[in-house]
């Protein structure tokens, strides 16, 4: 078993090695591991003798969609690239062997195509052949989304007992490419039990300070940090990176002596790297950090710390809501997504989700409805059912890490509950009843909250991800339970030291002006140590006593967002939409294709499909794309953006049909994954985002040799290419390509992108622009 508590030295980069070695383009890595194992081994060896303490086996593109392509078994391409690892190791003390896994390539939905559990089989298939084949610990590593790698680790949990090591790749913003944030990263992680977490690949030692510091600062797990040598640049056609060993090694002894536990290179690296590396950092010891431990939920762009008082939003909950409760049975998801978008605008901080009526199928639809909100908002979410069934669909396919409602003192509760929220990373609410009910006194209260967090704990849930919600009864019936639900939270405050949750507006059912006494209540209930209650945001009065607890409770410094809310003279009412007005606009921003559609269609009864398109839906996009470029949102809310305007146009398109209007005339482009590179997940989103800029798209794949895209030139008449590259090895095929091109078709205009893409590569292809984004290259194409 791998030892934690010690720091530990991990290779280079197999692929520069490869290369180094003439790996012919085209050829997948992993297959060598069946071909020739021998190279493989020598590689191996060579991290060793350079001091390296683990070894990566060679599985890291090893999933069933490579596997097909090369015409081979996975299982045998894992087995042996585990072997193989392990043979060069030789039983060796105090050296580990590591199976070592990367994205499968797929965009999980609903970005992608590819559904969450589909994701979790193809890395269930690579951990069951390298666990079998004697790995000492699992490794995912350059992972961009988070939802595609909590699918492999809870693929990893379920196939197998090895410890878990997890690693994101960042951007200089400090988000992953999906948007993830380094927060959010660790906040799931942590909750997901993995052993270690950290960072590798996509920048340099110096560019990965900040994102370090920030790992260092949100986690006490171990941490591992694996950077490229810098950032790569063209010399002679031949690629490089640009920082030295001796910078490389500088850089990561610093990591070393400011509490990283293991470290390693990435793309670039070569035992040079990991030598002059291990003469730096040998004889350090390990540092502790200074991460106190800090619970909260998340989304992977955004965190509810519940560190102030935190808004849970109450409207997505059937219960009294005839209009939701027709959606429901009606399967009207835009109404739900709507509602969501309304709280998250109105102030919520956390959306609570029940999806529960007798006749429909909750479980089901409880998921459906987080996978679709989480796409159209990053807030996060609190998953609300009385089925554990329905908890446990729905904690699996989460995005992030969720807060569970409810558990409660029920043995059987308890027993069915508190392993889902193990399993899946969630912080779990704790409701204070039992067999008998609910207690009228807050002391017996308090013995079931006692009983909730000990067997919380005992089921490996920290005290920091147990809530604890002392019930809120009506007090037209009872009018003595507001003042023992009161007591109740400062008792729970006082001697658990756990957050408490209160549903507020039960208080004034069967009262007139409730909303009088449900403001009233929230005071009180905050007064006493309430630290989120779930409450309709749009309600004026709450909202407003929410803001001024927060003043009252030292939680908003000088008062800056008190007066920033109400400073002005009077308070401005917003401005109502009204309901036969198309907010087509909004609709695209939002991600809402049914709500787009419908506008698109009455925009039509008043005026012609072009002027719509250009009047509506290009500056509605480009508002979008604004937001992106800012990091107002992320990837997934753009691609879901593309789709409602892409459903809006599918509306004007069949008038113009009607009409024999052409609206792609002139608007050709041909984009392609370059020959050798079998990677394409960026390129699928330029499309995506090229479409509903109105280019009439030709889309040639992957591994797309020169002469092909020549030809399609050719047969489509476009004077526009988009080229991708994701691998330093295929930056010359696509200077083959623009080369063809210019001799071929000297008129056409190449705009080049991919994960390894700088200025100056780009400037070596010969390419008219180089474009770091979708956003980038719709600008590009459209000067062009």
């Amino acid at each position: 078993m791998i030892e934690l508590d010690k720091i530990l030295l991990f290779d280079g980069a197999m692929g520069t090695m490869l290369q180094r070695g003439g790996l012919e383009l085209g050829t997948v890595p992993e297959t060598l591991n069946v071909t020739a194992p021998e190279a493989i081994e020598a590689i191996h060896r060579e991290y060793l003798a350079a001091g390296a303490d683990v070894i990566l086996a060679n599985t890291f593109g090893a999933n069933r969609f490579k596997a097909e392509k090369a015409g081979m078994e996975l299982a045998a391409m894992v087995e042996a690239g585990v072997k193989t690892a392990k043979r060069a190791i030789g039983g060796a003390p105090g050296k580990y062997a590591a199976l070592d896994i990367g994205p499968c390539g797929r965009v999980l939905q609903p970005a992608g195509d590819l559904p969450f559990d589909e994701a979790v089989a193809v890395f269930a298939e690579i951990i069951r052949a390298g666990t079998a084949a004697g790995a000492d610990f699992i490794l995912l590593e350059t992972f961009t989304d988070l939802y595609e790698l909590k699918a492999a680790v809870i693929a990893a949990k379920e196939n197998s007992d090895l410890p878990i090591f997890a690693t994101m790749s960042f951007e200089a913003n400090g988000t992953t490419f999906f948007g993830a944030s380094v927060e959010s990263m660790v906040m799931t992680l942590e909750a997901l039990g993995v052993s270690a977490l950290g960072v590798n690949c996509s920048l340099g030692p110096k560019q990965l300070v900040p994102v370090v510091d920030r790992i260092l600062a949100a986690t006490r797990l171990p941490v591992l940090v694996q950077p490229n040598a810098g950032l790569p640049v063209m010399e002679e056609g031949v690629t490089r990176y640009d920082i030295t060993p001796e910078e490389f090694a500088a850089c990561v002894k610093n990591f070393v002596g400011e509490g990283v536990r293991f470290v390693g290179g990435c793309c670039g690296t070569t035992p040079e790297y990991i030598k002059l590396t291990k003469s730096m950092i040998s004889g350090m010891a390990p540092v502790k950090t200074a991460a106190a431990p800090r619970g909260g939920i998340c989304s992977p762009s955004r965190q509810a710390r519940f560190e102030r008082v935190t808004v849970i939003g109450e409207r997505l909950n059937p219960t009294g809501k005839k209009a939701l409760q027709a959606a429901l049975r009606a399967h009207d998801m835009d109404f739900v997504l709507r509602e969501a978008i309304r709280e998250e605008e109105q102030g919520a901080e956390v959306l609570d989700i029940n999806m529960g009526l007798p006749d429909i199928d909750e479980p089901a639809m409880l998921a459906e409805a987080v996978r679709e909100i989480q796409a159209v908002t990053d807030l996060p979410l609190q998953l609300d059912s009385a089925s554990p069934a329905a908890l446990e669909r729905a904690a699996r396919i989460y995005n992030g890490k969720p807060l569970l409602n409810s558990v409660n003192g029920k043995k059987e509760s308890l027993d069915a509950v508190l392993p889902i929220a193990k399993k899946y990373g969630c912080a779990v609410l704790g409701l204070t009843l039992d067999e008998n009910g609910i207690p009228k006194d807050a002391e017996a209260r308090l013995a079931i909250a006692r009983r909730i967090v000990a067997a919380a704990e005992a089921a490996g849930l920290r005290r920091e991800d147990i809530f604890i919600d002392c019930l809120m009864m009506t007090v037209s019936a009872q009018p003595d339970q507001a003042h023992e639900t009161m007591r109740a939270i400062s008792l729970v405050k006082r001697e658990l030291g756990v957050k408490t949750v209160l549903g507020v507006s039960n208080v004034s059912f069967g009262l007139p002006a409730r909303p009088i006494i449900n403001r009233t209540m929230l005071a009180m209930a905050l007064a006493s140590g309430l630290d989120a209650p779930i409450m309709n945001p749009g309600d004026a009065g709450m909202t407003e006593t929410v803001a001024a607890a927060r003043v009252l409770l030292e939680q908003d410094a000088d008062s800056k967002e008190y007066i920033e809310k109400y400073g002005a003279a009077a308070p401005q009412q917003a401005t109502s939409v009204k309901e036969d007005t198309p907010q087509i606009g909004y609709a695209i921003a939002r991600g809402l294709k049914d709500e787009a559609a419908k506008a698109a269609a009455t925009l039509l009864i008043k005026h012609p499909p072009l002027e719509i398109v250009e009047r509506e839906i290009i500056p509605a996009l480009d508002a979008v794309g604004k937001d992106y470029e800012n990091g107002k949102i992320f990837l997934p809310q753009l691609i879901k953006s593309a789709e409602a305007a892409k459903a809006a146009f599918e509306v004007l398109r069949a008038e113009l049909v009607k009409t024999g209007g052409d609206t792609q005339k002139g608007k050709k482009i041909v984009i392609a994954t370059v020959h050798g590179d079998i990677h394409d997940i960026g390129k699928n989103i330029v499309k995506v985002i090229l479409e509903n800029y109105n280019f009439n798209v030709t889309d040639l794949g992957k591994d797309v040799p020169p002469q092909r895209v020549l030809e399609a030139v050719r047969e489509t008449g476009a004077k526009l290419v988009g080229l991708s590259a994701l691998m330093t090895t295929t930056v010359a095929s696509m200077k083959d390509t623009i080369e063809l091109l210019r001799k071929e078709c000297p008129d056409v205009k190449v705009i080049v992108g991919g994960a390894v893409l700088t200025e100056s590569l780009a400037e070596y292809t010969g390419a008219d622009r180089y474009a770091k984004d979708a956003m980038e290259t719709v600008r590009h194409a459209d000067s062009l």
